[in-house]
């Protein structure tokens, strides 16, 4: 009895725009692939390939040198060195600024003391 029905034809789904453009990426990233593959192969991908690695095992060479060389402990050795030496000319200037306002203030005395002889007035303030 299945048999006499009739089926009705299917009719192919109408390939939304989203699924047009999964197929197309999906295209391009399996094409962007086989694109890189073929350049890897190629002679100047080999010899850029052989460049950077030169380059690189370079510079690691240097930057093994300049850590064998020291300069870091150096560095650190200049720094102490140059503060110890910051501080020992920060209290030469303390020393010499405690040393001028002494003879600024012995000098202002000086002068105070001038002033007041020729004013006539011998006797310090505070000394009736």
């Amino acid at each position: 009895m299945e048999k006499n029905k009739k089926t009705e034809p299917v009719k192919p789904k109408k390939e939304s725009l989203i699924d047009k453009a999964k197929k197309l990426v999906d295209k391009a990233d399996d094409l962007l692939d086989e694109k890189v593959e073929e350049f890897r192969k190629t002679e100047t991908f080999k010899k850029v390939s052989g460049t950077l690695d030169k380059a690189e095992n370079y510079v690691e060479g240097k930057i093994e040198n300049i850590k064998q060389s020291g300069v870091k402990e150096k560095i650190e050795a200049f720094t102490d060195k140059t503060e110890s030496k910051a501080e020992e000319i920060l209290s030469k200037v303390k020393n010499f600024g405690k040393k001028a306002g002494e003879k600024t203030a012995d000098k202002l005395e000086d002068i105070a003391g001038n002033i007041r002889k020729k004013t006539g007035q011998d006797k310090k303030p505070g000394n009736v």
